[in-house]
């Protein structure tokens, strides 16, 4: 029965948040087994169509890049969906975590650029994306600057590597690039953000980054996504694919949990019977069967 299952993996993510006897009573009550190997990756065939059937917004894909694992650059390169220059960016061995940074000013920099991670066994004779060309140093900020449509900025953010980031921060803040570079660079899941909150003051722009798949952290998909259904699968997904930034979901979410729901059984029986059809955000759902029961 995929369609229960699927809904007792969603569960099972709020249920964790609930006090640990609070949790056992509502296990008993709604029928939802404990899953303490949720956080072991599985094997790749499946893994793999699992992040594909979760639905999951672009940024989620770099936010499993930045665990650094091979097994699970090898998911996300599998599972498709990742634009031309990051799948090159993987092959290549290049790190996505909190040390790759560094050089960006991000607050969760650490110390080890330089960095080559190994391939997983699927990835090692993969060949390079088709058409994917990325620029040689220096070249970048001349590229951008002459970008004049969004299909030309497209294809500039695109051949742009991570070495680049720099140069391109740097010549956006002497200088503003043009729209459409802008536009296309701020869609690029690894646009760091310092640069993406130089474009946000745009009218246009929440709705975009929305479209693009583009969120700005697990803890902002969490509260504001819908439907509830798609956004618990994602971060059920999450268990394993994205450990470390999971926290930051589990952390929007759990006084919301304790709060509105805590050892309520009734409260989560109408949640269990909401949650297959309700459109709305997981704190919605939260909130009202809360209000319900």
């Amino acid at each position: 029965m995929p369609q229960k299952r699927d809904r007792d993996r969603a569960l099972d993510v709020l249920i964790s948040l609930a006090d640990a006897q609070d949790a056992a009573r509502v296990r008993e009550r709604i029928g939802v087994e404990d899953r303490p190997d949720a956080a072991v990756v599985p094997d790749r065939w499946v893994a793999v169509p699992r992040v594909v059937a979760s639905e999951m917004p672009a940024s989620a894909r770099l936010w499993m890049l930045e665990a650094d694992r091979p097994e699970i650059n090898e998911v996300v390169v599998l599972a498709g969906g990742l634009a031309g220059g990051l799948e090159a960016a993987v092959l290549r061995g290049e790190p996505f975590g909190p040390a790759s940074e560094a050089r960006w000013g991000s607050p969760r920099a650490e110390s080890g650029e330089g960095r080559t991670l190994p391939l997983a066994e699927a990835l090692r004779n993969r060949p390079m994306p088709e058409g994917v060309r990325l620029f040689g140093p220096g070249e970048a900020v001349p590229a951008l600057r002459a970008v004049r449509t969004m299909r030309q900025g497209r294809s500039a953010a695109n051949a742009c590597g991570r070495a680049d980031w720099t140069d391109v921060i740097e010549a956006d803040a002497e200088q503003p690039l043009p729209g459409f570079a802008r536009w296309a660079l701020a869609l690029r899941v690894d646009c760091p953000a310092v640069l993406r909150a130089r474009f946000s003051d745009h009218p246009s722009y929440a709705y975009r980054m929305r479209r693009g798949g583009i969120v700005d952290s697990p803890a902002a998909y969490a509260r504001e996504w819908r439907s509830a259904l798609t956004v618990l699968a994602v971060l059920d997904t999450g268990r394993w694919a994205f450990p470390a930034r999971l926290a930051e979901a589990e952390a929007a979410l759990r006084p919301l949990v304790r709060g509105s729901l805590g050892g309520n059984v009734e409260a989560w029986a109408v949640l269990a019977q909401l949650l297959p059809t309700f459109t709305g955000t997981v704190p919605e759902l939260i909130v009202t069967s809360g209000a319900i029961a």
